[in-house]
């Protein structure tokens, strides 16, 4: 069982996410967490979404390697979230190549994986060539991970509606 949970930022997707594969799981479900240390502000959205989810999930963090981590865990596993994860494979000078040959050993995968990602498509176009290029690299790859998932949930204002 492959999910996708999409959504705009501060949507409610995370929260929608992790009830989900709360209910999904038989054993404690693995918070694969993407996000790196980069400043301050950082570092404290982290310990609130760590405190959040206290013991309710087993945390690994991974910014990159995603499916070397999936790949050993007998649990579910949420992915959280992909944005993040392409923006570290962005700033570690990946190419776009790089980018979907990870994500499709991740979808190759037998493990149940519920994906985070954010919804980039109604974003306007970017004066910033990096910022072209993560939206653009968000928007072929969400298409990529819904295609392969087996239902696909769009969160708006803490509401998940099932569009697959």
């Amino acid at each position: 069982m492959k999910a996708l949970f999409i959504g705009g930022i501060k949507s409610g997707k995370s929260a929608q996410a992790e009830k989900y594969t709360l209910k999904l799981a038989t054993q404690t479900p693995i918070y694969l967490a993407t996000t790196e240390f980069i400043d301050e502000e950082m570092a404290e959205k982290i310990a609130l979404h760590k405190q959040n989810r206290a013991s309710n999930f087993i945390t690994v963090e991974e910014p990159l390697a995603l499916a070397d981590v999936i790949v050993k865990q007998e649990s579910v596993v949420l992915v959280e979230c992909v944005s993040m994860w392409i923006n570290n494979m962005l700033y570690h000078e990946k190419s776009y190549e790089d980018i979907v040959q990870e994500m499709r050993k991740v979808l190759a995968l037998k493990q149940d994986i519920v994906f985070v990602f954010n919804d980039v498509s109604a974003s306007v176009v970017s004066q910033n060539a990096l910022v072209r290029e993560f939206v653009n690299i968000s928007g072929k790859l969400s298409q990529c991970i819904a295609s392969e998932c087996d239902e696909v949930y769009h969160v708006v204002a803490g509401i998940r509606s099932r569009i697959k």
